[in-house]
């Protein structure tokens, strides 16, 4: 048999044992991170999934109306740009209660909507009734409707951050005079930006 060495099963089990590779641990992808441009219109953002009735070329051609087409708490982030506008009141209870459904906790979503007092809330003919007011999002707070609007047919709960743009006839106007206008004068205010939180 010369150099060779023979091994029982014994010593075939050992060296087995001995020369086992400790099991390799692959790290599980993360998870891609979603986030919906819902009323895209033309323009979907890198990075954003868009979401539309009419179809411009984005990956969901789908009306909001009908609910969003995620699951609970899977989505990231999201935003909407002069869409809420054009829902009814009741569309919009549904819409905002589809949000707080399918967004993470603590995942932000941006609302843009004109301000209730400026023209172009009212100069197109598709936008419904009533106007966007900084108060709606008082009503999307569960601790504020449980102690003001428990007739309320929300069933989200968000916290929130108001902000706004002014009309372009205030640029190169110091902040002070800017801010009044806003807060005094039609035409002030153009868009209304709120920025919501889920609890």
């Amino acid at each position: 048999m010369g150099n060779q060495i023979q091994f029982g099963k014994r010593e075939r089990d050992m060296a087995t044992k001995k020369s086992k590779v400790a099991p390799l641990h692959v790290a599980k992808a993360e998870p891609k991170t979603i986030k919906i441009d819902i009323g895209c219109g033309k323009t979907t953002p890198d990075g954003w999934v868009g979401l539309d009735a009419i179809d411009f070329g984005q990956k969901h051609v789908h009306d909001v109306r009908k609910g969003l087409p995620f699951k609970d708490a899977t989505i990231d982030e999201a935003r909407s740009s002069h869409f809420v506008e054009h829902l009814t009141g009741e569309e919009r209870i549904v819409f905002f209660n589809e949000l707080g459904r399918v967004l993470k906790p603590k995942a932000t979503a941006q609302i843009v909507t004109p301000h209730w007092s400026h023209a172009c809330a009212y100069g197109d003919p598709t936008h419904q009734w009533p106007p966007m007011s900084e108060w709606y999002p008082l009503y999307l707070n569960k601790d504020w409707r449980d102690g003001n609007a428990p007739h309320a047919a929300y069933t989200c709960d968000f916290d929130y951050v108001v902000a706004g743009s002014w009309d372009p006839r205030l640029n190169g106007r110091n902040p002070e005079y800017t801010q009044t206008a806003m807060n005094t004068q039609l035409n002030g205010w153009r868009d209304l930006i709120v920025t919501l939180t889920k609890k």
